[in-house]
């Protein structure tokens, strides 16, 4: 069985990845796409590497006609997304892309995001959307809250232990390189090329990163207490991306035991054998990920590296992955394309 899809905000760079992943899925077809600035283009004008799909054109969110669509995809920017879902025919499930409906608490999403939340009965149904530890919540769900791509690579490196306690939990430092892409695709003029380009810089320091409020809801729910940790995000002159080194306390083969536990059994999971390091090409443009475990000179001390794209599993892949179990359709369908190389 095909499943029709609307994609809204399919001019940026999320929204092209769910394009052309969709294209080589057996069980999704694209029904709908929106582009509200670009409306009335073709998306072979906004992006001509898709030119060879046969595609309908963008539209205003207001003219697609939602008659028919089974799911939605939403790669609209942070805050839009609230009004427009609740806008929604409740027959339409919904992967949302955006912050929107990640954090569970109406407090703590204003804390993070400035603003009172507009739709707060929806956000009491939304299921966060990390695949591997909400599997069985995902599969009920008529809306799902994509993570952010820095929060799936930091969650992955931690979640399996500090469920299972074999670290310190007042001593994680969590040091993330990021590709540029996931600043989006609006004009900044700190992302310009001359600005960029030969340099890197960290950025959201000091606690003030958006993605901690994902870490101390999912770490603090793991642990079934309080958990913050020291987050440095840097921003590199590299299209896509993410490699997370974490610095924790524990014996470093028990950390890696616990990784192999946790993710043996996983399709898009690799850890790599003990003492290896991953690289971000090997994950470049595919829904996998990569992690190795390193033993310090220092007693008692490991670091835990993670790496994946943040286009495809760390935020398009993983939500046609959280579809395709909303959908009754295999988990992997259509996210088994080997990585991009070199």
């Amino acid at each position: 069985m095909t499943y029709s899809v609307a994609i809204l905000g399919a001019s940026g760079y999320t929204g092209a990845e769910l394009v052309r992943l969709i294209a080589t899925h057996p069980g999704l077809e694209v029904r709908a796409l929106s582009g509200d600035r670009k409306a009335g283009m073709a998306m072979s004008e906004v992006y001509p590497h898709l030119r060879h799909l046969d595609l309908p054109p963008l539209q205003k969110i207001e003219e697609i006609d939602f008659d028919g669509v089974d799911l939605c995809f939403c790669a609209l920017p942070h805050a839009t997304s609230q009004a427009v879902i609740a806008e929604l025919p409740r027959s339409v499930k919904v992967v949302d892309l955006s912050a929107d409906f990640r954090l569970r608490d109406p407090v703590e999403y204003e804390k993070w995001y400035g603003k009172p939340h507009s739709a707060p009965e929806l956000q009491k149904e939304a299921v966060y959307g990390l695949t591997e530890f909400y599997r069985d919540e995902i599969r009920g769900a008529r809306l799902v809250a994509g993570t952010g791509c820095n929060a799936a690579t930091g969650l992955y490196s931690l979640l399996p232990l500090i469920r299972a306690g074999v670290i310190d939990l007042d001593d994680i430092i969590l040091d993330m390189k990021v590709g540029v892409s996931g600043a989006g695709r609006s004009l900044k003029e700190n992302l310009l090329h001359a600005e960029l380009s030969e340099s890197w810089f960290p950025y959201s320091v000091g606690g003030k990163h958006r993605h901690l409020g994902e870490f101390d809801q999912e770490f603090s729910k793991a642990a079934g207490r309080k958990v913050e940790v020291q987050f440095t995000p840097t921003l590199l002159p590299a299209n896509r991306g993410i490699l997370a080194a974490t610095y924790v306390r524990g014996d470093a083969a028990e950390i890696h035991a616990t990784m192999q536990a946790a993710y043996g059994d996983e399709p898009f999971f690799a850890v790599l054998p003990m003492g290896e390091v991953p690289a971000a090409k090997h994950v470049r443009a595919s829904n996998f990920v990569h992690i190795g475990v390193v033993k310090e000179r220092a007693a008692g001390r490991a670091t835990v590296y993670a790496t994946l794209d943040n286009l495809t599993k760390g935020s398009s892949g993983q939500a046609i992955q959280n579809a395709n179990l909303m959908l009754g359709l295999p988990e992997t369908e259509g996210l088994m394309l080997a990585p991009v190389y070199p």
